[in-house]
């Protein structure tokens, strides 16, 4: 042990006993005093029957069977996740909700009002009770240990995970912090087991763990571990934070799918591109993309496209990866007049009292659980800094029009949350996206559907002998820096 360690509050794990949940430590202070929507609350207690019945009414193209499959289908790898979702219209006025992309890991628990008041511990306890603690005990060969709860941001959830498992499970969770840029950090894994230094810097075996590290995680936790991990690492690199690959993962699934009325909608996707074919594919879209970097995440890594100066200052950018993928951009109808017919344009809010419509995403978190299925587990929104203007101003940023993303680095690095434009589900925002219970099924039909296709894609990048497939993923995502970052640690 390095003697220094303790001199940093994050050099060892926190030892979390039963008892200690606080729900004013795992909510944002304005979810403590809202209250669910009624239509929010009805659409999360219905029951995945239910839901097939509408859907399948609305669309009678769909397959029954096809969409009980997916609604009951059983992750090996991605069995909670969240997905980003933007509320459409097309060229000739038809709503749709459209994938913007997939996480493993996601926030939404502090943002999501209590459906039932008396349960202050809410879809926290729900996913750990239904999907983390049932298939860590299934598993057979699972090492003798202690129990965990380890990220690298968003400490306000994490600590209410390990507050909760603590309870469920009625024994200490070590909360443990895994920065990437740690040169010591709290946590090791030594022949594949995951072990947490406590206060008096002894290394301790952990049985399970629930994940919650967001930044780059294939490059210091392994693919394969003997500890449990939700969600495990296959479930990041096979889509659940690589937007190339999940693409990729949408495309085949959607074609698996060919025949039953069910495909994953998506905006328009160039992948594999190199930096200096970029420009050719933006002229393509008519000068109005959003260009990716395919394996960050928070709102880093995304550069919405509208004029020349914008594609100019990316180009002139020192990127730290290869590879980016290009997407038709999602905007105002009146900007896009020569759109293919493939376009879609943003529903956007109702118009507030200035008569300003913002663009606004919807998150979806949803988890598996073995006997009914995919459940909702929060839901919430966010809209853009600027309103959607019929004219776009050549001197501001498009971001601050159409990026909806909350989260921010400080100059010293910490992460930081605009809550000003989180719009939650609750009497009073709810009401300002126009949405009703057939757009939140839509939403929640093509989040269950994405989740599919990136475990799926997981499976197929695992061996029979549970080894990790690297020559199958070097044809699916050929950026040689992200695969210098996890090769070395197979």
């Amino acid at each position: 042990m390095n003697p220094k360690s303790n001199d940093h509050p994050n050099s060892h794990s926190h030892l979390i006993n039963p008892g200690e949940f606080e729900v004013e430590n795992h909510y944002y202070p304005k979810v403590l005093n809202a209250h669910i929507h009624p239509l929010v609350g009805y659409f999360m207690r219905l029951t995945n029957k239910q839901i097939r019945e509408r859907y399948c009414y609305l669309h009678p193209e769909v397959n029954h069977k096809a969409l009980d499959m997916v609604l009951n289908y059983q992750p090996r790898y991605f069995r909670w996740a969240g997905c980003d979702l933007f509320p459409v219209s097309t060229s000739e006025g038809h709503r749709q909700m459209v994938i913007i992309e997939t996480n493993s890991c996601p926030s939404g628990m502090k943002s999501l009002p209590l459906i039932n008041e008396g349960e202050e511990q809410g879809s926290y306890k729900k996913l750990l009770e239904r999907t983390f603690i049932p298939h860590m005990l299934s598993r057979k060969d699972l090492p003798k240990g202690k129990l965990a709860v380890v990220y690298d941001k968003n400490e306000m959830e994490a600590s209410g995970y390990a507050c909760v498992l603590a309870d469920l499970m009625n024994e200490p969770v070590y909360l443990t912090k895994f920065d990437q840029s740690d040169s010591d950090p709290p946590i090791k894994f030594q022949s594949d087991l995951l072990y947490v230094r406590d206060q008096k810097g002894k290394w301790i075996p952990i049985r399970a763990a629930f994940r919650y590290v967001t930044q780059k995680p294939w490059n210091r936790i392994p693919i394969i571990t003997q500890s449990h991990i939700t969600n495990p690492i296959i479930a990041c690199l096979a889509g659940g934070r690589n937007k190339m690959v999940a693409a990729k993962a949408y495309d085949m699934f959607t074609a698996e799918l060919r025949g039953t009325g069910l495909s994953i909608r998506v905006p328009e996707t160039i992948w594999d591109l190199k930096k200096n074919e970029i420009p050719l594919w933006i002229h393509r879209m008519n000068g109005f993309a959003v260009i990716k970097s395919p394996y960050l995440n928070a709102g880093q890594g995304i550069w919405t496209i509208t004029n020349q100066k914008e594609l100019k200052e990316f180009m002139e950018q020192e990127h730290p990866y290869n590879k980016f993928i290009v997407q038709s951009m999602i905007g105002h109808s009146k900007w896009l007049k020569s759109a293919t017919v493939n376009r879609y344009f943003h529903v956007g809010t109702v118009p507030n009292r200035h008569n300003h419509i913002f663009a606004a995403d919807m998150r979806f978190m949803v988890s598996a659980g073995a006997e009914d299925g995919f459940r909702t587990l929060s839901i919430y929104s966010r809209r853009a800094k600027s309103p959607l203007e019929e004219k776009l101003d050549p001197q501001e940023s498009s971001w601050d029009v159409l990026g909806t993303n909350l989260s921010f680095k400080n100059p010293d690095g910490k992460w930081d949350t605009d809550t000003n434009r989180l719009l939650l589900m609750d009497r009073r925002d709810f009401n300002k996206l126009g949405l009703g219970l057939d757009d939140l099924t839509e939403a929640f039909i093509q989040t269950v559907l994405a989740i599919n296709a990136i475990d799926r894609m997981a499976i197929k990048l695992i061996s029979s002998k549970k080894r990790f497939k690297k020559k199958l993923y070097r044809s699916l995502n050929p950026d040689k820096i992200l695969l210098d970052e996890i090769l070395p640690s197979l």
